[in-house]
């Protein structure tokens, strides 16, 4: 439990909330030495850079347009002065825009699919973005006083001014993306999410600090590093886990099975109904059974690795253990899971429920089990692939028998069969296999 909320935690706080702290150690004013002031100044060219030909390898046209977002709220704040005292200058106007499209815009990057860079999607995107500050500065001139007003609109009698030099709107922009992206984030894990709201915040606090005497942007490349590392994070994770699941994948599988030792347990584990479920409502509802079925192993599963290599079965991986050390965590985790209440809306939608709580009336229940096979070598020569048979035979036995329960294999240890001398007959290989 200790090691899942310091992962959890981990997740949360990295790479963005490290970033963030370097950033308010290292990029304020006298925080870094003399001799290093010269390579700092190019570092917002090196993170654009960077950011922009690895946005466009990984096919993320989220990444690429985020960073236009950040570069176009960085000048446009800069060349126009927020503070300007004269009366009808463009500067406060154009400020209180920008910072309100700014975070509006990269909640949106977040909520719109990402379908690569070439495509019609991303390209109506670019324009819309490149076209926000033509339209700031559109809305800045006082002729457009009417309509730029709502952005500097004060939503209630409380004086900010004192400590930001954001708008109302503009705050309020803030604060729902970033608590949108929170919550995003919490529910699905996807580091882009996570990036996205250490990037916002970091990017709030770059527009204050240049009245601190720090230089904004500095803190505003920090938040477009902040977006690139979130990506470098997500391409790895889509590597090495499961999309669906966020369970380790197939790539994982093959470097943990090298390094596996002689001493190891193989645990197959499948959810009885799937199968029934898919075929009654589709494939989306069995999709989501599992999405809420695979945190609920991963969670019980202490010290085992658990893996999705097939569509219906995740695989679990425990080194140095034997069957009869597993058992007790593998029966946690079939009961865990036939505990849980899961409840179909609508035909389309599946929810985690409460046994406690009364079904709508267009509630499902949706009863759901395991069946777990468990093996491990019995001789010291026997290959992974041999354990694994064993296990998805005592799998299928389990399910034979009803499912919601758990068996062990064995590995029978056969002689080879050997044809009769001058016969001439051809084995089956199978014949060899223990």
């Amino acid at each position: 439990m200790a090691t899942s909320t310091f992962t959890r935690s981990w997740q949360w706080l990295a790479p963005g909330g490290l970033v963030l702290l370097l950033a308010i150690g290292f990029l304020r004013p006298h925080g870094l030495p003399a001799w290093a002031q010269g390579p700092i100044s190019a570092f917002p060219v090196i993170v654009l850079g960077f950011g922009i030909v690895f946005g466009w390898y990984l096919s993320s046209s989220r990444l690429i347009l985020s960073l236009l977002v950040l570069v176009c709220l960085d000048r446009g704040t800069l060349l126009f002065s927020p503070t300007d005292p004269y009366p009808g200058a463009q500067g406060p106007v154009l400020f209180a825009i920008a910072t309100f499209l700014a975070p509006m815009s990269l909640l949106t990057l977040s909520l719109v699919k990402e379908d690569g860079v070439s495509n019609w999607r991303s390209f109506v995107s670019l324009l819309l973005i490149v076209s926000q500050p033509f339209l700031a500065l559109w809305l800045s001139l006082p002729e457009q006083a009417h309509l730029a007003a709502p952005f500097q609109l004060a939503l209630v009698p409380l004086e900010t001014s004192d400590w930001t030099s954001l708008s109302q709107p503009a705050l309020l922009a803030f604060g729902c993306a970033f608590l949108l992206l929170a919550v995003k984030f919490i529910l699905y894990h996807d580091p882009l999410d996570g990036g996205a709201a250490w990037a916002l915040l970091t990017t709030f606090l770059a527009v204050h600090s240049i009245q601190y005497g720090w230089n904004q942007t500095n803190f505003i490349s920090a938040a477009g590093l902040t977006l690139f590392l979130a990506l470098v994070q997500a391409s790895h994770q889509r590597t090495y886990r499961d999309e669906l699941t966020g369970a380790l994948g197939r790539l994982a599988y093959d470097e943990t099975l090298a390094r596996l030792g002689k001493k190891y347990v193989v645990a197959i584990v499948g959810v009885d109904q799937l199968t029934q479920y898919r075929n009654q409502y589709g494939k989306t509802v069995s999709e989501q059974v599992l999405r809420l079925v695979a945190p609920k192993i991963m969670a019980t599963a202490e010290r085992g690795k658990v893996f999705r290599l097939t569509g219906d079965e995740f695989t679990l991986l425990f080194y140095s253990r034997t069957a009869i050390d597993t058992l007790a965590t593998l029966e946690q985790i079939r009961k865990a899971v036939a505990e849980t209440t899961l409840r179909l809306r609508n035909q389309t939608r599946v929810r985690e429920g409460s046994r406690s709580s009364t079904p709508g009336s267009k509630d499902i229940d949706l009863p759901i089990t395991l069946s777990i096979g468990v093996a491990e070598p019995s001789a010291p020569h026997l290959s992974s692939t041999v354990v694994t048979k064993a296990a998805y035979r005592a799998l299928y036995e389990a399910k034979g028998e009803g499912g919601n329960m758990l068996r062990r294999g064995t590995i029978q240890m056969n002689s080879a069969h050997t044809a009769p001398s001058q016969t001439g007959r051809i084995v089956a290989y199978s014949e060899f296999e223990p």
